[in-house]
């Protein structure tokens, strides 16, 4: 099996969201499942169902989770030494050259990708452009909304 990079930031959030459904979810969904099952008749039984479906997505949801941890290669980007290179995990300040904006991504692994919290997938357009670039580089960035050019201003490992 091929390992999947992960920062070791995401592999936390993997691992605390396992353990919620392990220890929270799953229980739960076992005592619905017996309080509906009480109620008797389980042909027509609405919370029966319910309580089955969410099961099912529950157990599928914890054998993702196992499976993405058991393939991680978890990379702290603290520990990091790439000269300054953009690397996986690196944060990497950029400036729009057509428009001036300046913004700051940091790139990690699919699963914990939020462009919200400036955190874009190691496979999106925008970081597949920088890997291998260092501060002061320009970038050509082919996304759907259209080509953008971006100067990479620094590069950290935070």
């Amino acid at each position: 099996m091929n390992s999947v990079p992960i920062t070791l930031h995401g592999s936390h959030l993997l691992k605390d969201e396992l353990h919620r459904l392990k220890t929270k979810e799953r229980p739960a969904v076992i005592n619905a499942i017996s309080e509906a099952r009480a109620q008797g008749d389980l042909s027509e039984n609405a919370e029966y169902d319910a309580a089955k479906e969410r099961q099912s997505f529950i157990e599928g949801r914890i054998a993702e989770l196992e499976g993405k941890l058991s393939a991680a290669q978890i990379i702290d980007p603290t520990l990091l030494d790439a000269e300054g290179r953009v690397v996986f995990a690196s944060t990497v300040a950029l400036e729009d050259l057509e428009t001036g904006d300046k913004v700051t991504y940091q790139i990690v692994g699919v699963d914990e990708a939020d462009l919200k919290e400036n955190k874009v997938s190691i496979t999106s357009p925008i970081a597949r452009a920088l890997i291998g670039k260092y501060a002061g580089d320009t970038v050509e960035v082919q996304a759907p909304g259209g080509n953008h050019e971006y100067e990479i201003l620094d590069v950290k490992y935070i």
